[in-house]
């Protein structure tokens, strides 16, 4: 299985400066958490390297795993009683299978909550995964153009 990594890339992550890639502080992240949250962001995290392979791993915002594929993909924060995935253009992505259950209210994201016990719609992941990594990319190819209404 082939490693996504940050090399080359700029993070702004004060721990990667530690000599630590932002690949192994999620590693050590899921490690200390050793419960139901540990083994649903490695799960999660799974699902997102099968859905696209070339995905950036970053850690961000002091402790934050990040996704990436020519913008944020999405965030993998763990709570007490949730492992929330947050979708940074969720709101514009199709959700047929109705996978975001949080953060509904906004204009821009929207979020998965995971409980314990609950059961991952892989199938339907991956395309919210596939469809984020594709918005991020149509909307860079074309980040260059501007529009004119003249």
């Amino acid at each position: 299985m082939k490693k996504a990594t940050a090399t080359g890339k700029k993070s702004g992550s004060s721990e990667e400066k530690d000599g630590d890639s932002p690949s192994r502080l999620i590693d050590a992240r899921i490690e200390e958490l050793s419960d139901w949250r540990g083994e649903m962001l490695a799960r999660v995290r799974t699902l997102i390297r099968q859905a696209e392979p070339d995905v950036v791993e970053e850690w961000k915002w002091r402790g934050v795993p990040v996704w990436e594929r020519a913008g944020i993909i999405c965030t993998g924060e763990t709570y007490k009683s949730v492992v929330k995935l947050t979708f940074a253009k969720g709101a514009s992505l199709e959700d047929p299978s109705g996978l975001f259950n949080s953060s509904l209210e906004g204009n821009t994201r929207r979020a998965i909550d995971f409980h314990e016990g609950d059961e991952i719609d892989e199938q339907a992941l991956k395309a919210l995964i596939r469809g984020a990594v594709a918005l991020n990319t149509s909307k860079r190819a074309g980040s260059g153009k501007k529009s004119s209404s003249t």
